[in-house]
């Protein structure tokens, strides 16, 4: 039997699957091939999927904590003690519940845990994210709102910059149209600090100083404006800001843009003239863009050099940075309108805003995260949460977070769900059928939050899947797209063009495009220290969804070979990586292709198993959008 069902990790492909289910355990899991998005193709994270569902080590009934060791629960048991803890705080004062929803799932049936605590009372939760929030912040200040073109827009392109991502391990979707401009003898061009797998699919590539993007763009933008080739009508009658936005491209000289992100003007100059030669030209941004204080910057420095060169509301064209995930559905099922004034903690500096919470949180629970692994600074992450009074989490395994946990609550995986998701990559929304009956004791989040409801005594809110999903999908519905057509194999939102912006009209105060018209200077942390650390996607897994068994015994530290010998270290070495807020110990990758200024690093990993690389990140806030500046963290290596 084929089951239609979709990937609901955080990962802006979110592909259609099809899971071959044989004696109700999934044997299989591949790409839909009816599906206009993957169009079959999966990553190689895709069948571990089917193995994290059964591994050994997957928790499968709920856990307590007494005298410090998890012993296994009924499920009766495990809520009371929940209930109880949450009757007894929010007796005293709601704001002293935490509620946390990582993004480890991302489905529509997740709103509804967020309106459980909002009808309890002003619970605390969180704002910021650690993923696109600069980048839809930025774009929102050019666009008025960010709406990307469609994915299969850019194969109208006849220069395709991809900027800050690399689509051989986190974009696949790319992968086909980069295939197809390449062999209609069109340019691919990839911009990024870093040496990744995908240079060798591109035609072109530069690989600036870390941070120095916005130098380039602004650098590119001299070069086209210079040569009086730019798109002038729609600087002049469609944007706001022009005579602003020329004075900060024309404020440095190539020469000194180029010296800033270490390029030579020529190559500069070259990439260019390609964006003058192969309109149109598709910009497509990555979340690598994101991580930096002054994201914001950068992000709008690249939308700007896309109106330079004529790429705004053009088929081929755009800078497309992502999709807002929850457009699809009706937000007011979130219930956040019922405590407007209530108090949000920042994911970003959840250690500090713990720390510093008054009152003081006394009961955490946290879904779909895995905090203590995915936040900067994760040390002072751990501290404080070791020092919440009653913690829950929901989840698969005894990770990070969750070993600090007084209740374990075993979640299902999507393989075990019935829920629909749409993408922060595209614009189609997928049907989560549910494949196979959950393994052990597990329950869904939606399972959970509905028993949760009956103890409260919330009538209203304990409801069927079925009225939920029609009732969060109202406003899709109401276009003309049933939830039987999503369930069948899915359907593309119909309220998001295929080009955005064709009429040259904005959602902004003037109805005009908002150029960039200030520019801040890269902010500048840890000089003393002398490495920049990327904290990258890795090939082999997403985030921290890895099993106890998955996991390598100690991280790899990529270095440029020269650098690296020049330190005396010898190739797969132990050695150790410093920065202010932690350390770690790595084998060292010499690796003749990186820039020599920076060190590579995947990020995910466990902290109990030495592998978590935010033990060295600093929590930072972008200036806008409340996203979380991960890439503005530098560390030294030194022998052990």
């Amino acid at each position: 039997m084929l089951v239609k069902t979709a990937c609901t990790r955080d990962c802006p492909n979110t592909c259609s699957l099809l899971a071959k289910v044989k004696n109700g355990r999934v044997v299989a899991l591949t790409g839909d091939p009816e599906a206009p998005t993957n169009q079959g193709r999966v990553c190689v994270k895709c069948p571990k999927f089917v193995h994290r569902v059964y591994d050994q080590d997957r928790v499968l009934y709920p856990l307590i904590k007494e005298k410090g060791q998890f012993v296994r629960a009924s499920w009766e048991t495990a809520l009371d003690l929940v209930t109880d803890n949450l009757r007894r705080v929010l007796a005293k004062d709601p704001a002293r519940i935490l509620y946390y929803q990582g993004f480890g799932s991302r489905t529509a049936l997740k709103l509804l845990n967020r309106r459980f605590f909002n009808l309890l009372g002003p619970v605390t939760i969180t704002k910021g994210t650690v993923c696109g929030g600069a980048g839809q912040g930025a774009q929102d200040l050019d666009y008025g709102a960010r709406v990307s073109h469609d994915v299969r827009d850019h194969d109208h392109s006849g220069l395709m910059v991809i900027w800050g991502r690399n689509p051989a391990v986190t974009s696949r979707l790319l992968l086909p149209i980069m295939t197809s401009l390449k062999a209609k003898g069109r340019d691919v061009a990839l911009i990024d600090p870093v040496y990744t797998a995908s240079v060798p699919l591109v035609t072109w590539n530069l690989a600036p100083k870390p941070g120095s993007d916005s130098s380039l763009a602004l650098a590119l933008a001299r070069v086209i404006l210079e040569s009086g080739q730019e798109d002038r009508d729609f600087l002049e009658n469609h944007c706001e800001g022009y005579a602003a936005y020329r004075e900060v491209v024309f404020s440095r000289d190539l020469e000194t843009r180029a010296q800033e992100c270490d390029l030579r003007p020529l190559d500069i100059v070259a990439l260019a003239q390609k964006i003058l030669d192969n309109k149109p030209v598709s910009f497509v941004l990555g979340w690598g863009l994101h991580r930096w204080r002054n994201s914001h910057i950068t992000i709008r420095a690249i939308d700007a050099l896309g109106a330079v060169a004529g790429s705004i509301g053009v088929k081929g064209g755009g800078v497309s940075q992502g999709f807002e995930e929850y457009q699809p559905y009706d937000w007011s099922v979130w219930g956040d309108a019922r405590w407007p004034e209530r108090r949000r903690l920042y994911m970003p500096l959840l250690g500090e805003e713990l720390d510093k919470a008054d009152p003081p949180i006394e009961m955490a629970m946290i879904t779909a995260g895995n905090p203590v692994a995915m936040l900067p600074d994760s040390n002072r992450v751990k501290a404080a949460l070791e020092r919440v009074p009653f913690k829950v989490v929901a989840g698969h395994f005894l990770d990070d977070t969750a070993e600090l946990a007084d209740v374990f609550l075993p979640a299902t995986t999507f393989l075990e769900e019935d829920d629909v998701v749409a993408s922060y990559g595209h614009s189609y929304i997928c049907p989560i059928n549910q494949a196979i009956k959950p393994l052990g004791e597990c329950r869904s989040d939606f399972d959970l939050f509905m028993a949760l409801g009956l103890r409260f005594g919330l009538t209203d809110y304990v409801k069927s899947k079925e009225e939920w999903l029609r009732a969060i999908l109202a406003p899709t519905i109401k276009m003309g797209v049933s939830l039987e057509t999503i369930r069948a194999g899915g359907a593309y939102q119909p309220d998001i063009p295929k080009v955005p912006f064709l009429d040259k009209k904005f959602p902004t105060k003037s109805g005009k495009f908002n150029l960039l018209t200030e520019y801040e200077e890269p902010a500048v942390f840890d000089s003393e220290y002398r490495f920049a650390l990327m904290s990258v996607t890795p090939k082999g897994w997403l985030c921290s969804e890895q099993t106890p068994t998955d996991h390598v015994d100690r991280l790899t530290v990529s270095v440029n070979a020269d650098v690296g010998l020049s330190l005396g270290f010898s190739q797969d070495e132990l050695v150790f990586v410093k920065s202010p807020f932690g350390q770690l110990k790595a084998y060292v990758n010499l690796n003749p292709k990186l820039r020599p200024d920076l060190v590579v690093i995947p990020r995910g990993g466990w902290d109990k198993r030495g592998c978590n690389v935010n033990v060295l990140t600093r929590a930072l806030l972008t200036k806008v959008g409340e996203g979380t500046a991960y890439y503005q963290s530098r560390v030294n290596l030194e022998k052990i």
